[in-house]
């Protein structure tokens, strides 16, 4: 009998320990989780001093404005891409800033182009181009992007506007002066180039 009451007590004792380990455990993850939640708060905090007052302003979250970034991005770099003048020495600025935005995929359809005669076009023509953007899909889970738009030619001779569609991936990089979205086009693909109006000017 007294054997049975020590063992009685000895599982009691063993069941209360465990237990009380448990508790702590559990107390300890709700208290690291509480405060890893208050220094997220606090982190996303900033307070701006107006006449000496602090005043508190809150952060916005990074993520709740990608997708709007992702498109100003896609946009910014078609426009710098593809919005030219006759202009030797301002297309090459052009092109220089535009490769900050994309990765080796834009340099690939630079020469391309180039080995097409694109850019002597433009100048041997006097065209000035203008890019509209019509729309701009993100898919944020894929990173991936379709861009539309049309792209008016004005030749001394003509105006011809083009259907321009492309796609590609978008890929977070740190920002810089240069890249102030922080992103990075690659696999950068033209889906449609294609005339859809070809007006011929009078030349009288």
């Amino acid at each position: 009998m007294l054997i049975k009451n020590i063992e009685a007590k000895v599982r009691l004792a063993t069941f209360v320990a465990l237990g009380s380990l448990f508790i702590a455990l559990l107390m300890d993850v709700v208290g690291w989780a509480y405060a890893y939640k208050l220094v997220s708060g606090s982190q996303r905090s900033i307070y701006i001093l107006d006449n000496n007052v602090p005043i508190l302003a809150r952060q916005t979250d990074m993520q709740l404005n990608r997708p709007a970034e992702y498109r100003a991005h896609v946009d910014l770099f078609h426009s710098i891409f593809f919005s030219l003048t006759p202009d030797d020495k301002y297309i090459e600025y052009q092109m220089k800033k535009a490769m900050y935005l994309i990765d080796e995929s834009g340099v690939q359809q630079y020469n391309d182009l180039k080995e097409k005669g694109f850019f002597t076009s433009i100048l041997s023509s006097s065209s000035v181009l203008t890019l509209q953007t019509d729309s701009i899909q993100v898919d944020m889970p894929k990173h991936y992007f379709r861009f539309y738009g049309k792209l008016k030619i004005d030749r001394r001779s003509s105006t011809v506007i083009r259907s321009l569609v492309t796609e590609g991936n978008l890929q977070d990089i740190p920002r810089s002066d240069n890249n102030p979205h922080g992103v990075l086009i690659t696999n950068w693909k033209t889906l449609e180039n294609k005339d859809l109006q070809n007006v011929q000017k009078n030349t009288f």
